[in-house]
């Protein structure tokens, strides 16, 4: 096995013993092995387990800004941006439910604050296509004028808690639901 074949595995085997079991339940003896590495190889590869969570989500948040970014342009209208963004956040994480798992459980731990408070709040040197394009929306005043914590909560937490339940197997989504739910979250910050 290569090394990048070695890190790929422990990346592997991190996301669905974290995606399954949580932070707590995956300690890096259980990860090496599901890795079929030795427990000492994970740490030529990452320096503790919190770097390894915070490495596996940067890789994650890469792979659906990739998705989401292909073909969007900031020079169309705030609505086709928000329903463009929303389609491929739809699209990615119902390919891709352990990741969405995975996403859902950083957001809500201390890592995951940390990082939405960077986002959100500006405490980040980069610019998020997200809060780009809510303080756009703002400016234009095509959506509520309500603060930015609020619209990506209007806009994030039904669309989040639909793909929970279209992978928990409640409800099994089509293109016409889809795009109904992101119509409707889009309602919830226009003006």
């Amino acid at each position: 096995m290569t090394k990048t074949d070695k890190r790929d595995e422990i990346v592997r085997a991190a996301l669905e013993l974290i995606a399954a079991n949580g932070f707590h339940g995956a300690p890096m003896a259980m990860i090496a092995e599901r890795a079929n590495v030795a427990a000492g190889t994970i740490y030529r590869y990452f320096e503790n387990k919190d770097v390894l969570i915070t490495e596996l989500y940067r890789e994650l948040e890469g792979k659906i800004k990739e998705l989401i970014l292909e073909g969007y342009s900031t020079e169309r209208p705030i609505r086709e941006r928000f329903l463009h963004l929303n389609r491929g956040l739809f699209r990615y994480f119902i390919a891709f439910p352990l990741h969405f798992r995975y996403v859902e459980q950083f957001h809500n731990s201390p890592y995951g604050v940390a990082c939405r408070r960077d986002k959100i709040l500006g405490e980040s040197d980069k610019q998020d296509v997200f809060k780009e394009l809510f303080e756009d929306g703002l400016a234009q005043q095509v959506m509520k004028d309500l603060p930015i914590i609020i619209l990506f909560s209007l806009a994030f937490g039904p669309l989040l808690a639909v793909i929970r339940d279209h992978i928990l197997g409640f409800i099994d989504l089509n293109d016409t639901l889809i795009e109904r739910t992101i119509e409707a979250c889009w309602d919830g910050v226009k003006r």
